[in-house]
């Protein structure tokens, strides 16, 4: 095996460059994972494009990707949960394990946790190799894809906020957005037994995509008053529990008006500038939970064998997967044709 790997490095804002990089040393209680997919996030896209997410600007070159699925290579003198030839999904956070958040089993708040590609760690997975912690890497049922694998990132991120939101079967959801992790978002709620879903967003081929992974309705925002649209297929109502997964400051201010009285909202999506309105009266009026979803905690499991026994066909959300050469080409298009892109995956072998 070489001793050097092939890295993308955003040395620049809005341009990748690869760079040969040694490969990451195992430590004892790591394994050496060979990267097969590695999905692009939404905030790898904003960092990509803007420099920023909220408050935190990139200020020195940072490897972007959060989202890898790969094969095991090499394993520390410590671990024995996994071998060479493992394939494996990867949780990207380390916690500290020490803090209170952690060892009450909430490590996704650990004020500690080093997680890939999210400022200020400017180490991440657009590379041919990574070292990562054994217990944090998932071996993947012979049925499940290594793509599969890389997905299971933003389906933890999804089904973090369908369990968060605490929605009961039987019970009606609005999801704004439907892009990746609104999908993802719909798809485990699915799986909950909630069934009365309407889809809300501006781009028509997202919502052809919602469609045929199973929502009850889509309202195309750009066409006409989303709020309007919503009470009417709800009689007047406004659903059970209503999910912003956009990142938008229209579609956060619009919660309050499209849940049922003593309903939830669930924020999920980061807007640009960290900050959004909200119609403050409006929930109070009416009794409605606000809460709001951080990454995830103690999901890996039940996401594999969601997508192992069928329940969750992860793969129908990839629209585009290009090959590592091709990257810049990736990130330009995931950002620049949203209306053709849902979800684009790096093939990085």
């Amino acid at each position: 095996m070489s001793e050097t790997m092939k890295v993308a490095i955003m040395n620049t804002i809005g341009k990748l460059e690869f760079e040969q990089k040694p490969i990451p040393q195992v430590k004892d209680d790591d394994v050496l994972i060979r990267l097969d997919y590695v999905g692009i996030c939404g905030s790898d896209m904003h960092l990509f494009e803007n420099g920023y997410i909220g408050e935190k600007h990139v200020t020195e070159p940072i490897v972007l990707g959060h989202e890898p699925g790969g094969v095991v290579e090499a394993v520390g003198k410590n671990v024995t949960s996994l071998k060479p030839g493992d394939r494996v999904a990867v949780e990207p956070g380390i916690p500290c394990y020490t803090c209170d958040y952690c060892k009450a089993g909430r490590y996704n708040l650990c004020p500690k946790v080093y997680f890939y590609a999210s400022l200020p760690v400017v180490e991440g997975c657009f590379a041919e190799y990574i070292s990562h912690p054994a217990n944090l890497c998932f071996k993947l049922p012979d049925n499940v894809s290594t793509l599969e694998g890389a997905l299971m990132e933003p389906l933890a991120v999804g089904m973090h906020a369908a369990l968060q939101s605490g929605a009961q079967v039987g019970a009606s959801a609005v999801i704004l957005g439907a892009g990746a992790i609104g999908l993802l978002t719909m798809l485990s709620l699915k799986s909950m037994g909630v069934h009365n879903i309407t889809v809300v967003d501006l781009v028509q081929n997202r919502l052809e995509k919602a469609k045929q992974l199973g929502c009850t309705h889509t309202v195309n925002a750009s066409e006409g008053n989303a709020i309007d649209a919503v009470m009417s297929i709800s009689d007047g109502e406004g659903a059970d529990y209503v999910f912003e997964t956009a990142g938008s400051e229209v579609t956060i201010l619009q919660t309050a008006k499209m849940v049922k009285r003593g309903g939830t909202i669930v924020l999920v999506g980061y807007t640009s500038s960290g900050k959004a309105q909200i119609h403050v009266n409006n929930i109070i009026d009416n009794e409605i939970t606000v809460k709001t979803v951080f990454r995830y905690r103690n999901i890996y499991p039940k996401a594999i064998e969601a997508v192992s026994k069928g329940i969750i066909p992860l793969k129908e959300i990839v629209s585009d997967i290009f090959e590592f050469d091709r990257i810049q080409e990736a990130m330009e298009k995931s950002i620049q044709h949203k209306d053709k892109v849902t979800k684009c995956v790096i093939r990085i072998r």
